[in-house]
């Protein structure tokens, strides 16, 4: 059986309902794409090709050639896409803005603003392999008005890579994850090469899908991914979405930034990461002020490139993990992942100062046997004898690569406190919801950097899909459990504060509200509900009007912060 995924209509396109939009099975992996309904680019932005010459076509003909030998009967489940774009893990195409939304229950006064959520959502039918995080980034948004009222949209992130394929309408830049592995990913790779130097695709502007993190930063919300700059998207008064295009902070970059940057909410600076898998310096800290301006890079040495999507600051450092998840790029010539765990190497946590302006001052702390694809929050305690002790918060994976190779021991996820007391050099370990799988979470965001007492994360059973919210009591180690319901499944919960974004030291820690997108699978219908943080009890929910698959991360902006917005 042949099927093909549908593109997104020319835009602006019409909501449909979920069942229009469906993908059925996939039995067979050879996928056939037929001429889809071209993507309709913005006005001010050009299609990327010129005419080729009859050279050019004839070396065209050929790539398509060789690389329709690549397709293979048989893939990994973590790369096969009738695995991993199946049932509500599917794309959906773009929805336009829809304003007057059904509401149960009344929405709280300080959801005044837009929450957005970032995800994989290819525009074309995969012709090889094709991981979850290899998708087309999408940004689904609710926005919050007065009366009682809510509207959505979700719009594609118009990145160089999307609308290249938009144009000749269908996939020719190699799937990271998906795609290159082993001699087939280096014939891809040596494929993506060879239609670049022929002028069929432009590789200069980027290939990254910025899929995955959202940040909303100095009047700018950024979408990232770390295989590329950030892109600016506006948000628009209607609540509609518009991409401005790659966002390198007014020319003072030219580097990847990973998924998950961190705004401090005292100063206002924003820091991240950058990594290399090629060449030297494996990793730079990046920190700009609230105002966007940046100060020195921070080159940090690595002994060799690894997989680093996440970390965290406190009120005077940043906490850098270097874990055993590591990229060998010379395991694909011996027909392997270049993505690789090295059980010999030893995971460790870098304490730098914010204030260094080169690496002298990092301190390295072995914490053996962990990975934390992801690090929730991070702050500093002072001992009875001055002892300085960096704690941080963050779910462990356990087999540490089961997101990107296939594994028969079942997907373990601890959420677990780590205690690295700096000047006596001694670890400890503190694991909460034992027995529970709990990854994608929110700390309140006004105390980033700054000890907190609750987090609230997504209980990810069955895995991958989230059963429910678990606020987790850090002080007692009690957990509170908020549950979807019998065929219902949603993503990472959001804390909306009080004050409707950033609340401090003096606001109730619980006295917001969290946030998220479930769908109900039995009933084939999506909604945004609203949980009262303190009881862990929903008080409302959006029913939408088109199917929102599952996703990664949001943020949450607020009615304040859209007045400041950047106008590009």
């Amino acid at each position: 059986m042949q099927i093909y995924l549908q593109s997104p209509p020319p835009l602006p396109s019409l909501c449909r309902s979920s069942s229009t939009i469906e993908t059925p099975p996939i039995r067979k992996l050879k996928v056939i794409t037929p001429p889809p309904p071209p993507l309709s680019l913005p006005k001010t932005v050009s299609p990327p090709l010129r005419r080729l010459n009859p050279f050019q076509n004839l070396a065209a003909s050929l790539l398509d050639a060789v690389e329709s030998s690549l397709i293979v009967d048989k893939l990994p489940k973590t790369v096969d896409p009738t695995v991993q774009i199946s049932g509500n893990f599917s794309p959906v195409p773009e929805c336009p803005v829809r304003h007057d939304l059904e509401i149960i229950g009344n929405l709280p006064a300080c959801l005044r603003g837009v929450y957005l959520r970032n995800g994989a959502n290819p525009m074309h039918a995969p012709i090889g392999g094709h991981h979850l995080f290899d998708g087309d980034g999408m940004i689904h948004a609710v926005t919050f008005h007065c009366g009682n009222k809510a509207s959505y949209s979700c719009r594609f992130t118009r990145t160089s890579r999307l609308q290249q394929e938009a144009a000749l309408g269908r996939p020719v830049f190699p799937k990271p994850i998906g795609e290159l592995h082993g001699h087939q990913g280096l014939a891809r790779l040596a494929i993506f090469l060879a239609r670049a130097g022929i002028g069929l695709i432009d590789g200069s502007k980027g290939t990254g899908v910025t899929n995955a993190g959202l940040v909303y930063f100095n009047g700018r919300l950024l979408a990232l991914s770390e295989d590329d700059l950030p892109y600016h998207v506006k948000i628009k008064d209607d609540g509609d979405l518009e991409t401005i295009g790659r966002f390198n902070f007014n020319g003072q970059i030219n580097c990847p930034m990973i998924a998950h940057p961190k705004v401090d909410p005292i100063s206002g600076d924003l820091h991240g990461l950058s990594y290399n898998m090629i060449k030297k310096p494996y990793l730079k800290y990046l920190r700009f002020d609230r105002f966007g301006k940046k100060s020195r890079d921070v080159d940090i040495t690595l002994p060799e490139p690894t997989m680093i999507h996440d970390f965290a600051i406190t009120e005077n450092h940043v906490v850098i993990p270097d874990h055993q998840v590591v990229f060998k790029l010379s395991e694909m010539v011996r027909g392997g992942s270049p993505v690789v765990f090295d059980p010999n190497k030893i995971s460790r946590f870098g304490v730098l100062p914010k204030s260094e302006v080169d690496e002298k001052g990092i301190v390295w702390m072995e914490v053996p046997n962990c990975f934390c694809f992801h690090l929730w929050n991070a702050w500093e305690e002072t001992g009875d004898n001055d002892e300085k002790t960096v704690v941080v918060l963050g779910s462990c994976m356990n087999p540490p690569d089961s997101i990107f190779n296939d594994r028969d021991q079942p997907l373990r996820i601890e959420l677990t406190e780590i205690r690295m007391d700096v000047k006596n050099r001694k670890v400890t370990r503190r694991v909460f919801g034992s027995g529970m799988n709990l990854e994608a979470g929110q700390v309140n965001r006004g105390l980033v950097g700054r000890r907190t007492r609750f987090v609230y994360m997504a209980i990810a059973e069955p895995w991958p899909k989230c059963s429910g919210i678990a606020k987790v009591d850090l002080e007692t180690g009690k957990v509170k459990k908020f549950l979807y319901g019998d065929g219902r499944y949603g993503g990472e919960p959001f804390y909306v504060s009080e004050n409707g974004n950033c609340g401090g030291d003096n606001e109730n820690e619980d006295g917001g509200f969290v946030v998220g997108f479930v769908r109900d699978e039995k009933r084939e219908r999506s909604e945004l509900v609203v949980v009262k943080a303190a009881e862990m009890e929903e008080v409302a929910a959006v029913r939408l009007p088109a199917r929102v698959p599952y996703g990664f991360h949001g943020t949450f902006v607020s009615e304040e912060e859209l007045k400041g917005q950047a106008p590009n």
